[in-house]
């Protein structure tokens, strides 16, 4: 268990010390937070920096370091790689300038930050494609837990109208809209510091159930510094897009800036975003440990985690906590699989409303205009929601560019916090060089998976094995992503250009 423990080391010791240095290289101050200037009783509020921290731990968390980190785990502990230095130089780097940076723009929301640093054209691209992406994973994030909720029910013999998913689902969206119109401290900021507990309790939990076990062991990375895959998928870049949350998301800068219209100080930032996404990074580190570590491993492959994970996510959460903790575990289960996703969910539907709001300039502090927003925006996700359960609407073949866009969306933001440090004269390359990086992640998946062109690229064996294009798309993605960097670098010096002149 060396590898996992030094992982566990390296995280703590990188917000201790990288954290810092992104930290300073930004240089909070004592300015006045928006929180405190504009403070509208709804969405700006100040919130007690406990609270920061625990909200936007499970805002940018739920379910996410878990299923990303389970998912991972099929590669082996190499895992422990990509979770440990993308939390550190990747993850933290983008949720910490995106919530800070938006705190100097008023709290404003993703979108509006990347079209004030990138242009115009993308502040358009990135408002359209926050709010689509939102919507789809609040409505998710209410299908999901709806369908569990249901499952547990008729395991416990009821029946009748509590165990269809059709009322459950409609319970939740009526929650989240209450959750999005209201002031965001009456319930996000009361309850969900619990949960957020709740989920680092129950990570805890899991590791001490693995360390006291004998029957369990975490292997060593360098004993397994191969492809455990049983499917033969490509660590690069198939690893680096599902685990997402836990290592870097896109999905978190979206919802950054709700608790950056909360904070009482900027120094209050490297705690908030940079501390969240440590944690975060911490919980699927011990998830993905978890995966290596309980199942079957067959020929050097991952085949016992990969049929654990056939049956479906929360059962193999599920089986997890009732392996290591027992009853316990399993209550602590329950409660994450279904509030977990819930939680994410209701503060998605919050942002969409937020990034509409200064799309369109509407001030929230208004009854009417929250409800000229939060009505169409539930609304979408109601036919959604509820076009799935009944089988009318089946968008899963959409939500699988999920990965994709939620990776892409971290790289666009890296690359808007480095036009805004180099804006500030400060060093750019602290957010250049993860924007560089997920640049070739994003293009080479998107060459080589299913869903987007490896169905024209790759090619399959006789017994149906998916041979992939690596030949091709790893060229490709490198050469895209110093591309990218060649622009960037051309438009610092066309805005030095400007400034001298």
């Amino acid at each position: 268990m060396i590898s996992f423990i030094v992982c566990l080391l390296l995280l703590i010791t990188g917000y201790l010390t990288y954290g810092k240095i992104v930290d300073k290289t930004f240089g909070p101050d004592d300015r006045e937070t928006p929180a405190v200037r504009i403070n509208d009783g709804v969405d700006y509020v100040v919130m007690p920096q406990w609270k920061l921290f625990l909200v936007q731990l499970l805002n940018i968390a739920g379910l996410g370091p878990i299923f990303g980190a389970l998912q991972g785990a099929l590669w082996g502990p190499v895992v422990f790689l990509w979770i440990t230095f993308g939390t550190i130089f990747a993850g933290g780097v983008h949720d910490y300038f995106s919530g800070m940076i938006s705190e100097r723009n008023d709290g404003a929301s993703i979108a509006e930050v990347t079209g004030k640093y990138l242009g115009h054209t993308m502040q358009n691209i990135m408002r359209v494609f926050s709010v689509v992406l939102l919507i789809m994973v609040g409505t998710v994030f209410a299908v999901g837990p709806a369908g569990l909720i249901v499952t547990l029910c008729k395991s416990n013999g009821v029946s009748g109208v509590l165990s269809t998913t059709l009322f459950w689902l409609i319970l939740i969206l009526v929650y989240y809209f209450i959750a999005t119109f209201i002031s965001i401290d009456k319930i996000i900021g009361k309850v969900y510091p619990l949960f957020g507990m709740c989920l680092i309790i129950m990570a805890v939990g899991v590791i001490i159930g693995i360390f006291t076990n004998p029957n369990y062991t975490i292997p060593e990375i360098w004993s397994h510094l191969y492809n455990m895959h049983p499917s033969g998928t490509p660590v690069w870049s198939f690893m680096f897009i599902t685990v997402a949350c836990g290592a870097i998301s896109g999905f978190h800068s979206t919802q950054s800036p709700l608790m950056a219209r909360c904070m009482k100080n900027e120094k209050q930032g490297h705690f908030v975003f940079y501390g969240a996404m440590v944690a975060e990074g911490i919980i699927a580190l011990i998830w993905a440990a978890v995966g290596c570590a309980l199942y079957e491993v067959t020929g050097g492959l991952n085949t016992g985690l990969a049929e654990a994970l056939a049956g479906g996510q929360s059962a193999a959460i599920y089986d997890v906590c009732s392996k290591t903790m027992g009853g316990v575990g399993i209550a602590l289960a329950m409660i994450g699989v279904v509030i977990c996703p819930i939680t994410s969910g209701d503060t998605a539907f919050r942002s969409a409303r937020l990034t509409l709001s200064d799309w369109f300039h509407m001030d929230q502090s208004s009854y009417a205009n929250r409800l000229k927003l939060c009505i169409p925006v539930l609304g979408i996700g109601a036919i959604l929601g509820i076009g799935n359960a009944t089988g009318l609407i089946d968008y899963t073949v959409i939500w699988r560019y999920f990965s994709w866009t939620n990776q892409t969306l971290a790289m666009i933001v890296l690359w808007a916090a480095a036009m805004y440090l180099f804006t500030e004269k400060k060093n750019f390359w602290i957010a250049a060089v993860p924007a560089t990086f997920m640049s070739a992640v994003s293009c080479t998946y998107f060459i080589l998976a299913p869903e987007c062109l490896g169905s024209l690229l790759n090619s399959k064996t006789a017994d149906g094995t998916v041979i992939y294009n690596t030949a091709v798309a790893y060229p490709i993605g490198i050469v895209f992503a110093a591309l990218l960097l060649a622009l960037f670098i051309r438009a610092t010096k066309k805005r030095g250009a400007k400034k001298s002149a």
